[in-house]
């Protein structure tokens, strides 16, 4: 992230047009939820149901699009993956994006105190069975795609960078940096994490999975692990301690409460548009993405006090 510079640059993200007011509206819907009656003695379903839904949209964003009840049938008690799936490479990666936000609490403090290994350690949790365990948690060590070879990353089935929507990669972003950029950028954002910061939290999370869309540090699941750290940006900084708002959910809502038509395995149109905007790294483009952003975690709370209203009615 280049638009913005200063001592605190991500507390400097708030004074963009639109920034404050958008943050404030999805910071009244996500207190909105964690009010709800049915989350002073029932919080631990709505987690459930609620991480289940937005691991769903994320692996959809990524190209993974598998109905919620396909899913459901693999499921244990508990909401997480309970058996070994077959089926489709599509089918095992939406499982792994589940196994991912099921178990993000347990990273809580590893994040806070070193978040590339918290990183790694969410490759491990998506993409595992899905590519050679030696290659689990390990940064790409390659350009991607190497010179000449778009078209098999256009092929790419498991989300990487270049998977269904091309070119390259399921929200069509381009090339992703090299390896030595990608390990610079990602130092910087370590940096910027473990720097003291006035900013909202929302504002932290949008930056963080710009970034690493940016990034693609691991060449495959990247946009799973991306929303994945967001996630926990919002969990470890307070605005969303109990994990309940369905944030990629609210990615894809997002557009289609703003009139876009979702596109190739339902890749929110409105989402893509935000991300190219953010890599950009001009000011008016930063600005949009945080301003999706915080649209997104607001239709995110949205969707878990439904989910609460459900409980509600079934008691």
């Amino acid at each position: 992230m280049t638009a913005v510079v200063g001592s605190d640059p991500l507390a400097r993200l708030a004074a963009l047009p639109g920034v404050t007011d958008a943050v404030a509206a999805a910071r009244t819907s996500v207190d909105t939820l964690l009010r709800h009656r049915v989350m002073r003695r029932d919080s631990a379903r709505v987690t459930a149901e609620a991480s289940l839904r937005t691991a769903r949209a994320s692996a959809a964003l990524d190209g993974h699009d598998i109905a919620l009840d396909d899913l459901r049938a693999h499921l244990g008690h508990d909401l997480r993956p309970a058996t070994a799936a077959g089926g489709s490479d599509s089918f095992r990666a939406a499982l792994g994006a589940i196994r991912l936000y099921a178990e993000l609490g347990t990273l809580r403090d590893t994040w806070e105190h070193a978040p590339r290994q918290a990183l790694a350690r969410m490759h491990v949790l998506v993409a595992r069975g899905l590519i050679a365990d030696a290659d689990l948690g390990r940064p790409r060590v390659a350009t991607w795609p190497a010179p000449g070879a778009a078209s098999a990353a256009m092929n790419d089935p498991l989300g990487g960078p270049g998977g269904p929507a091309g070119p390259v990669g399921p929200l069509g972003l381009g090339p992703a940096p090299t390896p030595a950029e990608a390990t610079a950028r990602l130092d910087g954002l370590t940096e910027l994490l473990m720097a003291r910061t006035a900013a909202p939290a929302i504002i932290v999370a949008a930056v963080v999975e710009g970034e690493l869309l940016a990034i693609r540090p691991f060449g495959g699941f990247d946009g799973i692990i991306a929303r994945a750290a967001g996630r926990l940006v919002l969990i470890s900084r307070g605005l969303d301690p109990k994990a309940v708002t369905a944030t990629d959910v609210g990615h894809i809502e997002a557009g289609r409460i703003d009139g876009h038509r979702t596109y190739a395995n339902t890749h929110a149109k409105a989402y893509a548009d935000a991300v190219h905007a953010y890599l950009g790294a001009d000011t008016h483009g930063v600005g949009a993405w945080v301003i999706h952003y915080a649209r997104a975690v607001e239709l995110g709370a949205r969707e878990s006090l439904a989910i609460c209203e459900a409980i509600a009615r079934a008691d």
